[in-house]
């Protein structure tokens, strides 16, 4: 079993910063795919930020040079660093991961319970 658990979420005014975490434990052999979504009330789950194995990463639109993602492959974390919030990143950030229980296993999903960030205007 796999859990994903995030932290970092909370209350922060327009311009400020949050730092997510997110720590995978259980059985990992490898994690191909780190990501963090968001959904904002009465809209669907969106992709914020992802980064590969190789530490390709791919951003929104909206959040591109404000939002830094990275990870460390030997704790089995990732980080998002958000900086100059916005009203409308106001949204549950989730942490996924797409990954291998075993060597040569099929890759599997999972996320995580999701943590609240609320940016005041």
């Amino acid at each position: 079993q796999v859990q994903l658990v995030e932290s970092g979420g909370g209350l922060v005014q327009a311009g400020g910063s949050l730092r997510l975490s997110c720590a995978a434990s259980g059985s990992i052999f490898s994690i191909d795919f780190m990501g963090w979504y968001r959904q904002a009330p009465g809209a669907q789950r969106e992709l914020v930020a992802h980064i590969l194995n190789g530490d390709t990463t791919n951003y929104a639109d909206s959040v591109k040079g404000r939002f830094t993602i990275s990870r460390d492959n030997a704790r089995n974390t990732w980080n998002l660093q958000m900086n100059n919030l916005r009203y409308s990143d106001t949204a549950v950030y989730y942490c996924n991961a797409v990954l291998q229980n075993l060597r040569g296993g099929p890759s599997r999903n999972y996320w995580g319970q999701g943590t609240q960030v609320t940016v005041s205007s």
